[in-house]
């Protein structure tokens, strides 16, 4: 799977770093979606391990109750990461840039991104980077809803339904020879769309795909 390069296009094209320079101590979901993705966590990750959570902000959704040999964070503002504090690291970098990961191969039991999968123009190269980064049986989980920076969002995404942006995700795994089919999560919204545009609580669809280093 290569997206073409019109389907890499940003709406906002100028350097992400200046669109993220100001932090944003916000959530971009609502609590009915963080709660299913502790959850989901929950479920998935097993203490004492190592974790990687990509493209971070100020909070992680990481089960109060869970601790962890190492949680490594990544982001684009410092000011986010550093408030973050079940980080143990952290490194800014802007992977559309320069998609190459600086962590060592086979380091992490776990990759987490968290709505921010949307924003990748080259994910190619980075899913074959948190392959790399993984260790064998090593798990990747990729959250999403519909929520987005609309002018940050790669043409593909913004085009895509929400079926299809599951695809998207499903394929950026499929493209890297090693991990196992990919698993989907859905929880849809009942809510009127009136009350999801509104941002009642319970709005946001729940998507979670997830794949295993074989």
């Amino acid at each position: 799977m290569q997206l073409r390069p019109n389907q890499r296009l940003k709406l906002d094209d100028t350097d992400d770093k200046l669109f993220y320079a100001y932090p944003r101590f916000v959530t971009h979901v609502d609590e009915g979606f963080i709660q299913q993705l502790t959850d989901l966590y929950r479920d998935r990750l097993k203490p004492n391990t190592r974790i990687f959570d990509m493209m971070s902000s100020w909070v992680s959704h990481l089960p109060e109750e869970m601790q962890f040999d190492r949680v490594e964070g990544h982001g684009l503002n410092g000011e986010e990461l550093a408030r973050n504090a079940r980080l143990n690291h952290y490194f800014v970098q802007n992977l559309n840039e320069n998609p190459q990961i600086p962590l060592p191969d086979e380091d992490f039991d776990a990759v987490l991104n968290c709505v921010s999968v949307q924003y990748m123009q080259y994910p190619e190269a980075v899913f074959s980077e948190i392959y790399r980064i993984l260790k064998p049986g090593g798990v990747a989980i990729i959250s999403f809803s519909n929520r987005m920076f609309f002018e940050k969002a790669i043409q593909a995404w913004r085009e895509a339904s929400e079926a299809q942006r599951v695809e998207l995700v499903k394929a950026y795994f499929a493209s890297v020879p090693g991990f196992t089919t990919a698993e989907v999560i859905v929880n849809k919204s009942t809510l009127p769309n009136i009350l999801q545009w509104l941002g009642a609580a319970g709005g946001d669809p729940f998507y979670a795909v997830v794949a295993y280093r074989s």
